[in-house]
């Protein structure tokens, strides 16, 4: 695992032991006595989790995580909650929140539950970045490319695309081969499976 985990509390004797759970399990953390402290930090370039309270003085666990949304800010958030602010914390995971864990909590289960949240942001990650560079791939094939693979992933044979497209079999070769290079596949079965990845991402 690459980066911090954040742990915004009001609670001192909340942010220590969780900062020595985290560092037990071999997990790099830093505390924050408060919103205002974390987002004036601006710690987001290294930010792998963020353990969030969802009652403190000044902003509040939610104000936090909406200001950062806002800014962009992707990583996954685990609210802490009193069993009165539920209510708030299901509304947060509508928002996007990860999840959130109800006090008083395990402490072994919300370091899983923090890395688990780590697993899947970053799972998701390398998900939206193949998914950039196939767009990236996609807008680099030409009108006639585009027909042509369209026709390609329809099942159809090059003398069938052909046809169906009024152009010489000769020419459908030369695309399809653009295409495949282009695309960094091997063949119309490679190329099916790729798109078959993004529509299903």
């Amino acid at each position: 695992m690459s980066g911090t985990i954040h742990i915004v509390d009001d609670e001192e004797t909340i942010r220590d032991a969780l900062a020595f759970l985290f560092a037990s399990r071999g997990l790099q953390a830093e505390t924050w006595p408060s919103g205002e402290d974390f987002l004036a930090a601006q710690p987001l370039a290294d930010c792998a989790c963020i353990i969030l309270d969802v009652r403190m003085t000044g902003l509040t666990g939610p104000e936090v995580f909406a200001r950062l949304r806002a800014d962009g800010c992707t990583a996954p958030v685990i609210f802490l909650t009193g069993h009165a602010d539920v209510p708030i914390a299901v509304e947060s995971l509508k928002s996007g929140a990860f999840d959130f864990v109800e006090k008083p909590f395990n402490d072994n289960q919300l370091v899983d539950r923090a890395l688990e949240a780590i697993a899947d942001h970053e799972a998701r990650s390398l998900e939206a970045a193949a998914r950039r560079d196939l767009d990236d791939r996609l807008a680099t094939l030409s009108s006639r490319e585009a027909e042509v693979m369209k026709l390609m992933l329809d099942g159809q044979l090059n003398k069938q695309i052909a046809d169906t497209l009024g152009i010489a079999m000769r020419t459908v070769e030369v695309h399809r081969g653009r295409i495949l290079k282009k695309l960094g596949v091997r063949n119309a079965v490679e190329l099916a499976a790729l798109a078959a990845r993004t529509a299903s991402g």
